[in-house]
């Protein structure tokens, strides 16, 4: 597998700068690896990193971007295992969000506060989640263990929005 190796220096004024450079990074899915930030090559991935060097250069700064692979196993096996750690975190985060959901949902069964604006909320709610996992899945380049998990979750918390909504319907059709 080929990769994308990045580093840059930018003047610690003004802060916004090196944190829109480390927002892109993350977002790509590229890892810190060893001081060096590295990313899979995909024709996505590079033209993405073209746009980093640009912006690094106009803010004053410095970037070096290089295509390489790694040259051994050991080092192709620790930036795996960086990668799976990272997106793992990101999938527990997830889940851990999910559980929420499913927390607030039982709260308002309890509350009886079967309403239709939590029926909208809650579904905005969920379909946040899954633009979330859509976001994961797209920079997970080593299929991380915990996405079964975290797809899992998002089905679960679909059947319980579906049963939430399904109550609150039959609510309000027996007010009438």
């Amino acid at each position: 597998m080929k990769w994308l190796f990045f580093s840059y220096s930018l003047p610690t004024e003004p802060s916004k700068s090196r944190v829109y450079v480390w927002r892109q990074l993350k977002k790509l899915g590229a890892v810190n690896f060893q001081t060096v930030w590295v990313v899979p090559q995909t024709a996505a991935a590079l033209g993405e990193m073209h746009k980093l060097v640009e912006f690094v250069e106009q803010n004053k700064g410095d970037a070096l971007l290089i295509e390489g692979k790694a040259l051994n196993e050991k080092q192709v096996q620790a930036l795996q295992k960086t990668f799976v750690d990272s997106r793992n975190e990101e999938y527990q985060e997830l889940i851990e969000k999910c559980v929420d959901f499913a927390n607030e949902v039982a709260a308002e069964i309890e509350r009886k506060n079967f309403i239709f604006a939590e029926v909208e909320e809650n579904e905005e709610e969920l379909d946040k989640l899954k633009q979330w996992l859509a976001k994961i899945e797209s920079r997970d380049f080593v299929k991380a263990p915990l996405r079964k998990v975290a797809v899992e979750k998002i089905r679960e918390s679909e059947k319980i929005f579906d049963e939430f909504a399904k109550t609150v319907f039959e609510h309000s059709q027996k007010k009438k």
